[in-house]
């Protein structure tokens, strides 16, 4: 009897590892092998230790990767549903789908619950993201960002490849900077609050991170080698270049935004005809400051009381650095 016993239960606990194992890997192929393995397994179907809930460490590490777990979350119908490799994941496709409804709801929360609802998820998901319409913005920087990096990656293989020529320097960033503009017309009418928001003290580093990369990355595939101080004063005239630009462009009223881009043609080519000795280039660097702090002005007048004296402080101080 003690015999049968003992089979009985180690079997029962082989079924209990299986069915243990198929609600945490939905995927069925994926289920399908998990099953076969913790039922051909003699782990499972005979050692009575299953049974009694005690097993060696090694088996427990072995069981948790045939096992890996799944994340659930709660749809608009209160089921749970899986199939995110990671709450980061999740949380990136939440703020990718918010962006449509950025012309209705502003860079918000709202926007974030939509998204979430896009996705047949709960509006409550929008609890997940601490300072919703900033980490939205901040995140539709970066996307548009990377698409930047795609769209230049592959003009640059092109050139290598020998089916496109080199563009002039100026007529390169200029059309870097246009390209990346560009991604904003969509969203035109809220941009002014997406920028208020950049320009919040606890936004200021995150988003310069954002804007230095971007310019850095230019530059980069314009061919630019410099290892002097020019380095440094380049991505300066390019980020001040950038950050006039798009407040020209939240004023332009021209088709297709023809005023703003002969402005920031000009402002091109004029930054590449400076800088050519370490002397140009260091009072190149400290206009260029000044100009930036000056477009950081005019943003407070634009949007208002959301940007305060802080903003303005701490903006001189990351450019300081930079330059």
């Amino acid at each position: 009897m003690a015999a049968l016993a003992a089979r009985a239960l180690g079997a029962a606990g082989g079924r209990r590892a299986v069915i243990l194992c198929c609600k945490r890997w939905p995927d069925a192929r994926r289920s399908a092998a998990t099953r076969s393995v913790c039922s051909s397994s003699p782990r499972y179907a005979e050692d009575p230790r299953q049974a009694s809930g005690t097993s060696h460490p090694a088996e427990e590490a072995a069981r948790s990767q045939q096992c890996p777990p799944v994340h659930r979350y709660t749809d608009q119908g209160g089921a749970e549903s899986e199939g995110y490799e990671s709450e980061e994941q999740l949380q990136q496709q939440i703020l990718t789908e918010a962006l449509q409804f950025v012309p209705d709801y502003g860079w918000s929360s709202e926007a974030i619950a939509e998204g979430a609802k896009s996705l047949d998820l709960s509006a409550a998901a929008a609890g997940m993201f601490a300072d919703g319409g900033s980490e939205l913005t901040l995140h539709f920087v970066s996307q548009c960002n990377s698409r930047l990096m795609q769209i230049l990656e592959e003009e640059h293989k092109h050139v290598q490849l020998g089916s496109a020529e080199k563009k002039p320097t100026d007529q390169f960033l200029g059309d870097a900077i246009e390209k990346r503009l560009r991604m904003h017309i969509p969203y035109i009418g809220q941009w002014p609050q997406a920028l208020g928001l950049l320009l919040l003290p606890n936004n200021i580093p995150s988003g310069l991170k954002l804007l230095t990369a971007m310019v850095d990355d230019v530059w980069h595939y314009a061919g630019d080698q410099s290892t002097d101080i020019s380095w440094y004063t380049r991505r300066a005239v390019l980020a001040g270049i950038y950050n006039t630009t798009e407040l020209v462009m939240l004023q332009d009223s021209s088709p297709d935004f023809e005023d703003t881009w002969k402005f920031l043609r000009n402002r091109v080519s004029e930054a590449v005809m400076m800088g050519k000795s370490v002397k140009q280039a260091t009072a190149t660097g400290e206009a260029v400051l000044q100009g930036v702090m000056g477009a950081a002005v005019t943003k407070r007048n634009i949007l208002g009381e959301i940007c305060d004296e802080i903003t303005c402080i701490h903006l001189k101080q990351e450019l300081s650095m930079e330059v």
